[in-house]
């Protein structure tokens, strides 16, 4: 059912345009070199509140992670030093993370790892164990990593292999992993002898559920990112990281009288439910093209949903099927969490193929009302290599302390920083570990991150080499 220009407009004025704010989140975050927007409550910061974060990040003797005072981290795993349960050692590019309860105390991790194309452009790809395996010419996969509590035995080993560009993915509320491939390879090309771009779900508890995988053909083939779930209609909403057009926001509807559960989803039909991607107007019933064309923290528009045509992209890409007004597209659409009772969306950045530029948006989804509301707006960083300014989000997570925890993917120096519900922003983490040289240094981006159940440790990787790192120190509720 459309959302109508009446519902929209009505709905805008009962949330105050979208501004207003509800639960522990929705974070209205700006940052150094963030375009400009009006401080939704009142001018300034001040007011007697403590200012955000943890103080200044303190150089690393290691060289791998600044830290706040009163914070450390630890190595995880570390591709190519760590080893797996079958002996092999950790695969590479450590990319989308969720973290579960385990047994005693542990935390289980299903670690995502983003290789896309033959296993001979990796020096360390996924192992190919046996009854796990997809796809034997592929180089990705996801491990499943047991941290036990105060500094124990870490054990590794293979949920997922012979999966392509597992980029990220989504925790659901069953338990279970939905790991995302970024690609459209079909079989024959770029060595693969299967489709790829699907979604698989990867069990942590159970090592038996993860045999014989299977594509969840039902949500579509194209370049995924991420996925979360609405525990409360059962909806998926999936994220497109593509360029050429730009990608599509999507929704899944499960069929009539489906109910959600562990491996649920692998018995449905390839064509199961509704899938369907975004078209977006604003509050006097005019079509959006593109999510760049939101300027201004607060901007809400109402959200319509499109059916998809041929959700496999036999012949043609899914986001290609649609023209002119059909759908509302974004340029690098990324990392999803869902909380406060909807869902949190990043699109990264936007350069000359969208109609305006940006270095990162996120936006929050309300399923209820059927708006989006942009909450974080980051103007074009023009000095990336010098430290302080944040661009190009990435993965994002709701912090147990108040607003978000969002990893950067963007130029230069890389941060993993947080956003306060007032909009504030302070760094949390930066990279140091150099990839280039002293002349010109490199950084790869941080990926995965995300709480440890009991919150008491941020998880979080360097994409490249590969490592996972646990930050743990004195962590508080942020102000507002």
């Amino acid at each position: 059912m459309s959302l109508s220009r009446r519902e929209f407009a009505r709905n805008s004025a009962l949330t105050g345009a979208g501004v207003a704010l509800t639960g522990s989140v929705g974070a209205l975050a700006t940052a150094p070199g963030a375009l400009a927007a009006e401080d939704a409550y009142g001018a300034g910061h001040g007011h007697g509140h403590h200012e955000p974060g943890y103080g200044p990040l303190l150089p690393d003797p290691k060289g791998i992670l600044a830290l706040p005072k009163g914070f450390s981290y630890r190595i995880v795993t570390h591709s190519g030093v760590t080893e797996l349960e079958s002996g092999e050692t950790t695969p590479s590019n450590h990319d989308g993370t969720a973290a579960f309860e385990g047994p005693r105390g542990a935390t289980l991790l299903v670690n995502n790892h983003e290789l896309r194309g033959p296993r001979k452009n990796w020096p360390r790809p996924v192992p190919l164990t046996e009854g796990l395996v997809y796809d034997p010419a592929a180089s990705g996969g996801c491990t499943v990593v047991e941290v036990h509590p105060h500094g124990g035995p870490v054990a590794e080993w293979v949920g997922i292999a012979g999966t392509s560009t597992n980029c990220a993915g989504g925790a659901t509320p069953w338990g279970t992993w939905l790991t995302c491939e970024e690609t459209e390879d079909k079989a024959g090309s770029n060595g693969m002898t299967k489709d790829h771009g699907y979604v698989f779900e990867v069990d942590p508890y159970d090592r038996r559920a993860n045999r014989a995988p299977k594509p969840l053909k039902a949500l579509g083939r194209y370049a995924h990112e991420a996925v979360v779930v609405d525990p409360r209609r059962g909806h998926l909403f999936l994220t497109e990281d593509a360029a050429g057009p730009n990608g599509l926001l999507y929704r899944w509807t499960p069929p009539h009288g489906f109910k959600h559960g562990r491996g649920r989803l692998r018995a449905l039909a390839d064509d199961a439910g509704v899938l369907q991607a975004t078209r977006c107007f604003d509050a006097g019933g005019r079509f959006v093209d593109d999510l760049s064309r939101a300027t201004k923290i607060g901007t809400v528009y109402g959200v319509d949903w499109v059916d998809v045509p041929d959700r496999d992209a036999r012949t043609t890409s899914v986001r290609k099927q649609f023209t002119g007004q059909d759908v509302t597209r974004a340029r690098k659409l990324e990392g999803m969490w869902w909380g406060d009772g909807g869902a949190y969306i990043v699109s990264s950045y936007a350069r000359e193929e969208s109609p305006v530029q940006h270095d990162g948006q996120v936006w929050f989804y309300d399923p209820r009302r059927r708006t989006l509301t942009l909450k974080v707006l980051l103007g074009v960083n023009p000095a990336p290599g010098q430290d302080g300014a944040f661009d190009g989000p990435d993965n994002i997570t709701v912090s147990p302390y108040g607003g978000l925890v969002i990893a950067e993917d963007g130029e230069g120096i890389q941060h993993l920083f947080g956003a306060t519900d007032s909009g504030r922003t302070y760094p949390i983490a930066r990279n140091e570990l150099n990839q280039g040289t002293e002349q010109a240094p490199e950084y790869s981006e941080f990926t995965g991150v995300t709480f440890s159940p009991d919150g008491r440790t941020l998880f979080a990787n360097i994409q490249d080499p590969g490592i996972m790192l646990a930050i743990t120190g004195p962590w508080r509720r942020q102000p507002r």
